[in-house]
């Protein structure tokens, strides 16, 4: 079975982490990011690598992240 098939119904499945949030940086400022997912890496001196440091350390704010690009996605 290939990669491809393991995770079919996970909307998130082939998109990297740094797709995401490019995403979510041409959609929204750093202040609407910070606003609507209030934590550090979008407050203070955000940039992609620091914000894709922290979210690859912490699964709960990743979690919080993929959500609103999921909701952004769909809009």
């Amino acid at each position: 079975m290939s990669d491809l098939n393991t995770q079919p119904n996970n909307p998130l499945h082939g998109i990297k982490l740094v797709e995401i949030l490019e995403h979510l940086t041409e959609r929204y400022t750093w202040e609407e990011l910070a606003s609507k997912i209030n934590i550090n890496c979008f407050k203070s001196n955000p940039s992609i690598k620091s914000s894709l440091k922290f979210l690859r350390r912490t699964p709960w704010a990743r979690e919080k992240v993929e959500r609103l690009y999921l909701k952004s996605r769909n809009k």
